[in-house]
């Protein structure tokens, strides 16, 4: 007969290797009921529609549903927040990108979780560049015309953004350091406040997203001169990029699939294989186009050195424009 502790182990080890298999099938057959999908913005926006439409497809292909719960606040640091906080099961997922994952480690001073070590990083869902769009009365045709006229009238002049440390700040900072302009960043709450003054002249330019942008060029309120992607964008194909002028400037938006630190890598794989066959699928990238999007499948491995990369990249950009949240 076995000591009462060597037989204990004995018994534990039994159990474990019981369980592991078991463990192993649930990981192999994930999802077996909904997940949860956290986007970090507000229903009815644009991310709001793409993360649902791609939740969609997800849910068509894996046989369960994945269910968008929106958890606002703070930029997008309180639903990533919960991302990071929940059971590694797969579970529960969501949306990270630029803004969270690349700019707010250094716009912020204290943040809520690691932007780098409190998630497992799946792939990149889409996209989104911006669009440089003017003032209608500014006597600047082109970015090479408007750099110049800046570069002529230093500092009277100034660019709106959906608020201090956004894409739109971002970008138009970026431009203004390469480009070597002065330009008064002026924040509004959310880009669409900022069109009233941009159409009267009260503000000159805004480096909106493309939806928003695209908008208002069209009906011939301001004057599209550039996307602020590296290449140009299929929704504006004859709209030269930003980089044709000022090589290396890139400012697109982008989103990811992230859930908690830890997530088993059966699981990570089976979801990394449903976002490519949604992400290749037609009907979702041609939605995705109509809203200016471009879908943008990637491994995990790439995806967490992208973001990596990024945070690197805008670092400097970010800190050179003062924005700054204590």
């Amino acid at each position: 007969m076995l000591p009462c502790n060597a037989g204990r182990r004995v018994l534990l080890a039994v159990t474990a290797a019981l369980a592991t298999p078991r463990i192993a099938a649930a990981q192999d057959a994930w999802p077996n009921r909904a997940v949860r999908y956290i986007n970090p913005y507000t229903a009815g926006g644009p991310t709001d529609t793409l993360s649902r439409q791609f939740c969609q497809k997800m849910s068509e292909l894996s046989g369960q549903q994945f269910v968008v719960e929106n958890r606002t606040g703070s930029g997008g640091l309180v639903g990533n927040q919960a991302i990071a906080q929940a059971p590694p099961d797969g579970y529960t997922i969501g949306l990270g990108g630029i803004a969270s994952h690349a700019i707010s480690p250094t716009l912020y001073a204290r943040m809520p979780f690691d932007a780098q070590k409190d998630f497992t990083f799946v792939t990149g869902i889409w996209r989104l560049p911006n669009l440089l769009v003017v003032n209608n009365d500014l006597p600047a045709r082109s970015v090479p015309e408007l750099i110049a006229f800046l570069k002529a009238n230093p500092g009277k002049y100034s660019y709106a953004s959906a608020g201090a440390g956004t894409t739109l700040h971002i970008a138009g900072a970026m431009f203004a350091t390469m480009a070597g302009v002065e330009m008064t960043h002026v924040p509004y709450r959310g880009s669409a406040a900022a069109y009233p003054d941009i159409i009267a002249g009260r503000v000159h330019m805004i480096f909106d997203n493309i939806p928003g942008a695209l908008a208002q060029a069209r009906e011939n309120r301001v004057r599209a001169l550039g996307v602020t992607s590296a290449e140009r964008s299929p929704v504006v194909p004859d709209t030269p990029s930003i980089a044709e002028t000022l090589p290396g400037y890139d400012m697109s938006s982008w989103t990811c699939v992230c859930g908690p630190a830890g997530l088993p890598r059966p699981v990570v794989q089976r979801l990394s294989d449903l976002s490519r066959r949604a992400l290749a699928s037609e009907e979702l990238k041609r939605q995705y186009l109509e809203q200016g999007a471009t879908a943008w499948w990637t491994a995990p491995e790439q995806i967490a050195d992208f973001r990596a990369a990024e945070e690197r990249r805008l670092a400097p950009i970010i800190r050179a424009s003062g924005a700054r949240v204590e």
